[in-house]
């Protein structure tokens, strides 16, 4: 594999394929080869296009050669033309390879057989008939530094040092007086300096870039770190809150105890009523009257047990659509057990349809939640009003909870929704009720307000997103 490292899986980031979309026409082609790591991915399409060309062009110039030039055939063309055939030959091959996904097999063998032709080529017909191919050594080293690594780097500078020195014993052998061997020997040290700047500065310019895609490697897996951290917590959080949520409920449930006995003693009282008077009657017709009156008796308690049961069972919050006005309307009973007998409850809620997205049975516990802490705060009786209103823009609504308790100061009104903050004395309350309440209104995208001042009692306003609105915005 490349030395290169492969940049981060990242969740929530586009994939590689997405990322780097392959172009439509012929150009898509080079870019569908299923090679895993990304980076050779990327770099498939522009080793298939130099290896199409070794694969293509020379065998298209020695057929010219032999079949259109004219030009009588020389002895040495014979190790020339074979030698350039077997490299068209292996980059075809290496073309086959990337198309099986095999990127780095391709670019070995075809560097390995590069360097080879090239230590021939010089060592058969020296270094000055080399003048035109010399520049492509310096394609090669590109492609070994980059898309192999460093080793492979400076083993292609060494395959081409070895070639000039290859050239150069030959050029020194042919006793042309130009070639002597000072002269051969100092072109040597020249080309493999030029060389060797040139293996230098690719080296360094690889090395950064390894070095920027480790420090990209890094950043992301500490991305990708964090984001699993923080999902985590945020599922935590979320159990955390539906736990807190039920057992605000739970305790809701048992303040209603008490008014729900009251209740049930009402309505068993009715029961046996009415089945003691059955037993005295003969008359069918009035015998049917008692027994209607149980059954209605009865029925009264199963609402009151079924929506105790319903508000109190522990579920996965629902967001639902349903009037606000109804919802009030259907909870008057349930506040009315919640208070105590000396306060009186004062309802105005117009008929008006205010339909709002809410999970119904949190938006209960709400209310209830304030209507505890309003009874707390009447322990000798007084009022508590419930109003709800359109707002002035027609998007809102607006539900005030007001009571005549003895109120609270500035210092208790800042904190009033912190978790586990309380002014009860101990066993009397979590500190939990406003919290919740606070957290339920801001996740179905409203607001909670309070007003209060010592001994003046305490007015919540809620202020929640009519469903039609919402909709429209989204």
């Amino acid at each position: 594999m490349s030395d290169l490292p492969s940049p981060p899986s990242i969740e929530g980031a586009p994939s590689p394929n997405a990322a780097t979309a392959p172009p439509s026409g012929p150009a898509g082609w080079l870019w569908r080869a299923p090679i895993a790591d990304p980076v050779d991915r990327r770099n498939a399409p522009m080793l298939q296009v130099v290896l199409l060309i070794l694969g293509s062009l020379p065998p298209l110039l020695w057929a010219y050669r032999i079949l259109l030039s004219g030009i009588p055939w020389r002895a040495e063309e014979t190790a020339s033309v074979i030698m350039s055939l077997s490299v068209s030959a292996f980059a075809l091959f290496g073309v086959a390879l990337i198309r099986r996904g095999r990127f780095q097999w391709a670019i070995r063998q075809t560097l390995a057989l590069l360097a080879l032709v090239m230590i021939l080529s010089y060592a058969l017909e020296g270094t000055s008939r080399q003048g035109y191919e010399q520049p492509l050594a310096v394609v090669w080293m590109v492609l070994a530094g980059l898309m192999v690594g460093r080793r492979a780097l400076w083993l292609m500078y060494a395959c081409v040092l070895a070639a000039f020195v290859a050239g150069g014993f030959v050029d020194a052998g042919r006793g042309n007086p130009i070639d002597t061997p000072m002269n051969v020997t100092i072109s040597i040290v020249i080309s493999a300096t030029i060389f060797l700047l040139i293996a230098i500065v690719i080296d360094r310019s690889v090395r950064a870039l390894r070095e920027s895609l480790a420090d990209a490697n890094r950043r992301g897996d500490a991305l990708a770190s964090a984001n699993r951290r923080l999902e985590a917590e945020m599922a935590e959080r979320e159990k955390v809150q539906q736990q807190l949520v039920h057992a605000q409920k739970v305790e809701a449930v048992g303040r209603l105890a008490s008014g729900v006995a009251h209740d049930f003693n009402h309505l068993l009282s009715l029961i046996l009523g009415y089945a003691a008077k059955g037993r005295r009657l003969e008359d069918a017709a009035e015998l049917k009257k008692a027994l209607e009156g149980v059954e209605a008796a009865g029925r009264r308690a199963t609402a009151v047990t079924q929506k105790l049961l319903s508000f109190g069972r522990r579920e996965a919050a629902r967001s639902e659509r349903f009037d606000l006005g109804e919802a009030m309307r259907d909870l008057q009973p349930m506040l009315r057990q919640l208070f105590d007998p000396d306060v009186r409850i004062v309802y105005d809620v117009p008929a008006t349809v205010l339909p709002i997205q809410f999970d119904r049975a949190q938006f209960d516990l709400v209310v209830i939640s304030l209507a505890a802490n309003a009874n707390d705060a009447m322990p000798d009786g007084g009022r508590f009003e419930v109003t709800l209103r359109a707002s002035a823009d027609g998007a809102h609504a607006e539900l005030s909870l007001r009571d005549s308790g003895h109120g609270f100061g500035e210092d208790v009104r800042a904190r009033l929704f912190e978790p586990f903050f309380t002014t009860k004395p101990a066993g009397r309350g979590t500190g939990l009720g406003l919290s919740v309440a606070h957290d339920l209104v801001r996740a179905a995208g409203g607001c909670i307000a309070v007003d209060a001042a010592p001994g003046q009692g305490a007015l919540f306003r809620i202020v929640l997103p009519l469903a039609e609105r919402a909709l429209a915005e989204a």
